[in-house]
């Protein structure tokens, strides 16, 4: 797509290597930063045509080579607060602003979180001059960091960033980066992790790498070092971007992060750790998970974009202990990692 062009509408060709299915999964695998909800709202306000039939039937299946137009509703007013909260901007254009996001700051609001989100911050900051494709609940929002997760994250200030920024996250191109400490170190040291998550079969409020019914996710790694093989740092680089990912592929290579209760379990550092490193993953209090790079392609002017955001201070910290007890180096990136499903 032409950058000095912008679309109205998002329109595709369904690929012949696609399965057919139902019209709202496939929108919803296709821009990933929308909800299924917000998916079937907009079918069932006519914005979505296929060969050229206004379709209003979320379930309606289509098929390889059914041409797809999503039509982009107006910009809608932000109904949530603006709220004061404290923004660390990396770069900010008229089309799009990237963010570092500070561990603990919900993205959007929820149940329990109606003001006090990185949106109601965006609203604050950029008053009206967000993408309203995700809706009123998540203005200018393409992609999400969990709640405790640190680091980059891009918002679309126009409603044409935000479907060339979803439709290039969608196409695997734009590069997304994290650190993690995870317990152990993960065999191989390098590898991909392609197993589907869905939701976990008994406990729902966790995901998990499933047979049936999930959504292909990918993650590819290396471990940078570890110590005493107690605890690694290891890089972690998202092909899609599903609930939970980067946890969710760790912890079924048993290698769950440091500070994670969801996916890992309470644990005591054992007394071989270094005194040092393990006063710090004994009290380290939330997933040790930080959003380090994005890459992209700027979605008006068509110029690369790279950045890279430092941790917050308590991951210093983690970091600092390790770096001076570490063991190993890096292995190259490469390789292909087992799984264990659920």
């Amino acid at each position: 797509m032409n950058p000095s062009s912008p679309p109205s509408d998002l329109d595709w060709i369904v690929p012949q290597d696609v399965s057919p299915m139902r019209i709202d999964r496939l929108i919803a695998a296709r821009l990933e930063n929308l909800s299924r909800t917000r998916v079937k709202a907009l079918i069932e306000a006519g914005e979505v045509v296929a060969d050229g039939a206004v379709v209003r039937d979320p379930a309606r299946i289509v098929h390889p080579g059914a041409r797809i137009t999503v039509r982009i509703p107006p910009p809608v007013a932000p109904t949530q607060p603006a709220a004061s909260i404290p923004l660390k901007i990396i770069h900010e254009d008229e089309h799009l602003i990237v963010v570092n996001k500070q561990p603990g700051l919900v993205v959007h609001p929820a149940p329990g979180h109606r003001e006090d989100t990185l949106v109601n911050a965006l609203i604050a900051h950029c008053g009206d001059s967000l993408s309203g494709i995700g809706g009123v609940a998540r203005p200018g929002i393409v992609h999400r960091l969990d709640r405790d997760t640190s680091g980059l994250l891009v918002v679309a200030k126009t409603d044409e960033a935000h479907i060339r920024l979803a439709a290039a996250i969608s196409a695997r191109e734009v590069e997304r980066a994290y650190q993690a400490v995870c317990w152990k170190v993960p065999v191989p040291r390098a590898g991909r992790v392609d197993g589907a998550i869905g939701r976990h079969p008994r406990h729902r409020t966790r995901m998990a790498v499933v047979t049936r019914g999930g959504r292909a996710a990918d993650t590819r790694y290396r471990t940078l070092f570890d110590v005493g093989g107690e605890v690694s740092l290891v890089e972690c680089q998202l092909g899609t971007g599903r609930t939970h990912q980067v946890r969710v592929h760790m912890a079924s290579l048993h290698c769950p992060l440091v500070g994670d209760t969801l996916y890992g379990r309470a644990r005591t550092p054992p007394a071989k750790l270094d005194p040092s490193v393990s006063a710090q993953v004994a009290d380290f209090p939330r997933q040790a998970l930080h959003a380090y790079r994005l890459a992209l392609t700027h979605p008006a002017t068509g110029s690369p974009l790279s950045f890279e955001a430092s941790p917050p201070r308590d991951f210093e910290r983690l970091l600092t202990a390790m770096q001076a007890a570490r063991k190993n180096p890096a292995p190259a990136l490469d390789g292909t990692a087992s799984k264990r499903h659920l």
